[in-house]
């Protein structure tokens, strides 16, 4: 039997993340649609949550705009979950996405069926309003494509 990973169509009970800090230009930009990630004006490297330095040299990091596509590399199948709006969400996917820009980050898979979800598989990123101006980024197949 097929399951759908589907929202649920009240997500204002999501926790609310922190919108200061390393964070502000993140949410910001997910409220444009746009997904960031930073990359260090020392070393190049980049990284994935927001820091205010560099993690491996210490340097200033700058904004990049990432691409808004990646390949799923772990995930887990959420079965139990009594908080709302997770409990709406069951069963769910939550997952680790590795971008094309080369950082990993923690999300969830959605608008596949849970029978397609596998690892290697390729993603986009698709921003979902939880509640007003705070757009959340949530992970799909890539359109057009199934899993390599």
């Amino acid at each position: 039997m097929s399951r759908a990973l589907t929202l649920p169509d009240d997500l204002s009970s999501l926790p609310q993340p922190d919108l200061e800090g390393e964070w502000k230009p993140f949410w910001d930009a997910t409220a444009r649609g746009e997904l960031l990630i930073q990359e260090c004006t020392a070393c190049g490297r980049r990284q994935f949550y927001p820091r205010a330095i560099c993690t491996h040299c210490g340097g200033e990091p700058k904004w990049l705009t990432a691409s808004g596509y990646g390949t799923l590399y772990t995930f887990s199948l959420v079965r139990q979950n009594l908080v709302q709006p997770f409990k709406a969400m069951l069963p769910y996917v939550l997952a680790m996405v590795d971008l094309d820009e080369g950082v990993r980050m923690m999300t969830n898979i959605t608008d596949c069926d849970l029978e397609d979800v596998a690892i290697g598989m390729p993603l986009e990123v698709h921003m979902v309003e939880a509640k007003p101006g705070l757009w959340v980024p949530y992970w799909r197949p890539r359109a057009g494509r199934g899993a390599d």
